[in-house]
């Protein structure tokens, strides 16, 4: 299908407008003096809200409701075009009941004013640089202090990005001197500044899959690096939502249910090809957000005013209609703007910062610094109600955009219950984010559960589910540091089942556990075991990139391709058959590499794209895969949604009997063996039997009887002797066992079904 129709069939019906513009490139134009009506008020908390925040067109008419609980007054100057114009309009906002700023102007004032698309910034005034009538872009009249002993850093001369924006003009480019305070603060921002499109609410997505997060399973992947190389996307789409669109029958055939996106916020990444042999500031993850509510339009093939927000929805339509979820990877720990530069009056206000840096962002005791338990910047305020607001405001209007779920990157930063300088983990506030998300947003819930302060494992709220590290660490270790590192049977037989220790002790249920070996950070399921320690310091276009753990647990199997690929199917295989929330990084059904970089973050290249062209080269792997996932979808037996009780799951040792404490207890030990009850789980088969061999040389697995009083059938062994077979039968295919013994060969895991 030629591009151009394609976009139409997805329902982005304009044509593709020409790329965003660089501020650098670009000459500002003159500014005029807004109106000079003063606007005292005695701010209120804000409420919570109950029409959408920003600028929405409403009929023949754009309303603007902008929060701020520190700003003394607040303007919206609309712009005829984002770069280097006047100001068609100005609109002076006046504080409402509910604490936010809201005015509005009609389309005729628009039309008279030649404004077509509604490109408009902010301008914030407060008790740092209080409003004065004489005030124009440039000066510094009204001026007091950078920032006051409160946190205030209001800077009139600074045009702020609306927060609740929902598209973006272009970025902030690459140089953000003209945005910070101290010595540049009068310097007038508006030319060049971001800028928000006004645009009427998201339009319905229609029917939904619902998929139960028991039967849920995740594919990780970027949504430019999903359709990059792929040879049966159209050039101009790949890398795009709309690319990604035309893989969904295709992932949904792989039998994946949930497709997780890498940030899809807007984030400073369209200067990444700026040199294409080069990974020097490039931000590929996108793991820095410019805007909570603006879908990249660097991922869009239609970017004229809002064809990035038409062609997400029609992609999130498209894998709904293949039967799969949507989920997005959120960054709420912090944003884009950053810290301090250099001194604490200087800061760019791009903006949060600019309007309520302290109801934004936790400020230290003296109003000049800030807590920082990510990383990177500033935390968000997860203890004020402005960004508890904006947090809840951004889910929810995903939800209406058609997103199913979200993965909550270093979530514990939002369960901080300690203002200021502090970090005290509350993850039950009735009024925190953690707790207010599961109330009032209907989408699944999934937490990266640590910050760099600390690690929140298992701590998190009835309804969340969590990234289960322990399960990852555990089974590399089992495969990977044999002698070196102990693991017990019982504790894999814990992680198998769910992680019992971790979620059920507390009440929650087996899918609490999002139970992973591979994650966009971290080595891909083919370099675990073809890797034995991290190469990020390589060339183009494999790297160089910087940090990475050095605790990979990975191992290259002595170098031997064939235990390479013998491990892989191991692993995915134990991922598959665990209750829980299995989740792998998307190119790991055909075993990609990254050639051994962990941390490729600023990667935006063939190194870090899925390679189709390899993917044709691994059908058997692939085969294994889809395989295995037919299996689990099958049979529920495997897909508890609550701990099974002991008359439905059964431990065996090799020896065929039963595994008691004194053998699951026992670091020496490295098989185990478990059958699931049929029936009793709703399943259509009599029992499904797992056999795991961590050993070094094989091991004959005595078996229990099969219940029908038949034989047992092979579904999977990942040894290599099955190889030309795949290594896995479709169903109705599997061969039966001529008796009630299994050679199990070193390092391997065979499934058995009655």
């Amino acid at each position: 299908m030629h591009a151009v129709s394609l976009l139409l069939a997805l329902g982005a019906c304009h044509d593709p407008g020409p790329p965003r513009a660089d501020p650098a490139q670009t000459t500002p134009g003159p500014t005029t003096s807004p109106p000079t009506t003063p606007q005292p008020t005695t701010p209120p908390a804000p409420s919570e809200p109950s029409e959408l925040s920003g600028a929405t067109i409403e009929g023949d008419r754009v309303v603007f409701r902008i929060p701020s609980a520190r700003a003394e007054r607040i303007e919206a100057w609309i712009y005829a075009a984002p770069l280097g114009a006047d100001p068609a309009l100005t609109v002076a906002l006046e504080r409402a009941a509910d604490g936010r700023f809201t005015g509005e102007v009609s389309r005729a004032d628009l039309d008279a004013a030649g404004v077509t698309d509604v490109w408009y910034g902010l301008r914030a005034w407060g008790p740092n640089w209080p409003y004065d009538p004489a005030w124009t872009p440039g000066s510094e009249v009204g001026f007091r202090a950078d920032v006051d002993a409160e946190g205030d850093r209001f800077d009139p001369n600074k045009l702020l990005l609306d927060p609740w924006a929902r598209e973006l003009s272009h970025e902030p480019g690459a140089d953000w001197g003209p945005y910070t305070t101290g010595g540049r603060r009068a310097e007038d921002t508006g030319p060049i500044a971001p800028k928000g499109l006004a645009l009427p609410p998201p339009e319905p997505v229609g029917a939904r899959p619902d998929v139960a997060l028991r039967d849920a399973v995740v594919y990780e992947v970027h949504p430019r690096g999903l359709s990059m190389t792929h040879p049966d996307v159209p050039e101009d789409l790949r890398g795009t939502y709309a690319g990604a669109a035309l893989l969904a029958p295709a992932l949904a055939d792989l039998g994946v249910t949930v497709v997780e996106l890498l940030p899809v916020h807007e984030t400073s990444n369209d200067r990444n090809d700026d040199d294409p042999n080069s990974a020097s500031g490039d931000n590929y993850w996108g793991y820095s957000t410019l805007s909570y509510f603006a879908p990249d339009a660097r991922y869009a093939a239609d970017r004229s005013p809002g064809g990035p927000n038409r062609e997400f929805q029609a992609m999130v339509r498209a894998f709904h209609e293949a039967g799969l979820e949507v989920w997005l990877d959120v960054v709420y720990n912090h944003t884009a703007e950053g810290g301090t530069w250099g001194d604490a009056d200087t800061a760019p206000l791009l903006s949060w910062r600019g309007l309520d840096n302290a109801g934004f962002y936790p400020v230290t005791g003296d109003g000049r610094g800030y807590r920082n338990d990510n990383g990177v910047g500033p935390n968000l305020a997860a203890t004020s109600p402005l960004a508890r607001d904006l947090v809840i405001d951004s889910l929810q209007h995903w939800v209406a955009m058609g997103v199913d779920g979200f993965r909550f990157d270093l979530a514990s930063v939002l369960g901080n219950g300690c203002e200021g300088d502090c970090f005290e983990w509350d993850p039950n506030d009735p009024e925190g984010i953690l707790v207010r998300a599961r109330e009032e947003v209907d989408a699944d819930l999934v937490a990266e559960p640590w910050s760099v302060t600390g690690w929140q494992g298992g701590q998190y709220p009835d309804g969340w589910s969590e990234w289960n590290d322990g399960f990852r660490d555990l089974v590399r270790a089992d495969q990977n540091r044999l002698g070196t590192v102990d693991v017990t049977p019982g504790r894999l037989a814990d992680a198998l089942s769910g992680s019992w220790s971790r979620y059920g002790d507390d009440g929650r249920p087996p899918w609490a556990s999002v139970n992973y070996l591979s994650a966009h950070d971290g080595m891909t399921l083919g370099d675990l075991y073809r890797c034995n320690v991290k190469d990020n310091d390589q060339d183009w276009p494999w790297g160089p990139s910087g940090g990475g753990t050095d605790n990979d647990l990975a191992w290259d199997q002595g170098g031997d391709p064939v235990a390479q690929r013998r491990a892989a199917r191991t692993g995915m295989g134990l991922l598959l058959v665990s209750a829980g929330v299995p989740m792998f990084v998307g190119g790991d059904e055909f075993l990609r590499t990254q050639q051994c970089n962990n941390n490729m973050y600023n990667i935006d290249s063939v190194g870090s794209w899925l390679d189709w062209d390899a993917a044709a080269d691994a059908d058997d792997f692939t085969h294994f895969v889809r395989t295995l996932l037919a299996f689990r979808a099958a049979h529920p037996a495997l897909r508890p949604d609550t701990w099974r009780p002991d008359d439905q799951i059964a431990w065996y040792t090799p020896q065929g009997t039963l595994a008691d404490a004194g053998y699951l207890d026992d670091p020496h030990n490295h098989a185990i063996a478990f059958r699931l009850d049929g029936p009793a789980a709703g399943d259509p088969a009599n029992a499904v039997y797992v056999a795991y061999n961590g050993w070094t040389t094989g091991i004959d697995f005595a078996l229990p009887p099969a219940p029908s009083g038949g034989r047992w059938r092979i579904v999977a062994d990942s040894h290599e002797w099955l190889e030309p077979d795949g290594n896995a039968f479709a169903a109705g295919t599997e061969p039966p066992l001529p008796d009630d013994r299994y050679l199990l060969g070193a390092r391997s895991l065979v499934i058995l079904v009655d």
